[in-house]
């Protein structure tokens, strides 16, 4: 991934990083499932408590819970418990804070209430000793470091793969779901670094940033596990391009704003290279390419390649894991797609790497 005229920004340096940072946070996780799965013995929901990328990683956590762990799960609204300082009944609930940092205070304070309402406790955070890690029943801290860049990358896909562990423990008690397969998760890092080198060489990406390049919106869409990886995509095109960009799944998107995609408005589909929502993926492209707007494609397999204006190959990973590699291409794309802007993707305009709410 390195070469002499390689960008040397933060956020490129970083996204490098993700292999090393993955295999960390794995070797530290992975051996606390029966930790975990003790503290989820009581619980029969899960409610996730974030905000920003954090939310989109949650977005992930929540399909793990239901689809693979038979868990119902919801994605909380801390106003209900900062702002309105609503009471709940949540003996049953299991809430699990993220906070990449730990230290935002809407977060923990939420987390805090979810406590002071019956429920069992977990944080997923980068920041050792952080409120969020002190506060918790179980703290699973990932191994991302310092992360410099203000658009959040090695926090983001360790995120995932803390959520991928949670989901291993909250699978392990179940009778009647598909068992989690750990090794699969262990093979995550070694797949994230070959997806590098090949998007490094011979993967071709400047047709898709200079088709983001020459618009000012796009519509990012994907369901089930991608939803998440669409999510964040689209948040980052925000963050550091300042492009309008609109994260979507694709039933939602097909309930109206598609009216939106046009040849000045292309539709990126992401999707794992197999699984229940590829169909689903290949048919939006048609539909898109069919009414004239550009579609690109990133994951999806051959299928979705042949619908597309330009596709980009996604990581060969099973549908559950599949999010943590699409999100690469995301982030590698934003990246370029700022300097190609001569934007600084490391510092952008109004952010800051904690952002308080209340």
């Amino acid at each position: 991934m390195t070469t002499p005229d390689a960008p040397t920004t933060n956020m490129w340096a970083e996204i490098e990083q993700q292999p090393a940072a993955l295999r960390a946070t794995l070797d530290a996780l992975l051996p606390r499932i029966p930790e975990v799965a003790a503290l989820t013995t009581t619980t029969r929901q899960v409610l996730f408590i974030a905000r920003g990328t954090s939310d989109n990683a949650a977005v992930y956590g929540s399909y793990l819970a239901q689809v693979r762990a038979g868990r119902l799960a919801t994605l909380a609204s801390p106003s209900v418990a900062t702002t309105y300082r609503a009471r709940l009944d949540l003996s049953g609930v299991l809430a699990v804070a993220l906070s990449q940092s730990g230290r935002t205070e809407e977060i923990v304070q939420t987390m805090a209430w979810a406590a002071d309402c019956g429920a069992r406790t977990l944080a997923v955070t980068n920041g050792p000793g952080s409120p969020l890690a002190t506060q918790a029943d179980v703290a699973l801290v990932t191994e991302a470091g310092i992360e410099r860049a203000v658009p959040a990358t090695k926090t983001f896909t360790t995120q995932l793969a803390a959520l991928a562990v949670l989901g291993i423990a909250l699978n392990a008690d179940e009778e009647g779901n598909p068992p989690i397969d750990a090794g699969e998760l262990r093979a995550v890092p070694d797949e994230i670094e070959r997806l590098l080198a090949d998007y490094a060489e011979p993967t071709d990406l400047s047709p898709l940033i200079e088709g983001l390049a020459a618009v000012e919106g796009a519509v990012v869409s994907g369901r089930g596990y991608a939803y998440s990886a669409a999510l964040e995509f689209a948040l980052k095109l925000k963050e550091a391009c300042y492009l309008h960009a609109m994260g979507l799944s694709f039933a939602d998107l097909l309930h109206g704003p598609i009216a939106v995609v046009d040849q000045r408005t292309p539709a990126v589909i992401m999707a794992a290279d197999s699984g229940p929502t590829v169909e689903g993926a290949v048919a939006l492209a048609h539909r898109v390419t069919e009414s004239g707007a550009p579609a690109y494609g990133i994951g999806g397999g051959a299928a979705l390649a042949a619908e597309c204006a330009y596709a980009l190959p996604g990581p060969r990973l099973p549908e559950w894991l599949a999010p943590i590699g699409l999100i690469i291409a995301g982030q590698l794309l934003t990246e370029a797609l700022a300097r190609r802007l001569d934007l600084d993707p490391d510092h952008p305009r109004g952010l800051s790497k904690v952002t308080q709410t209340s």
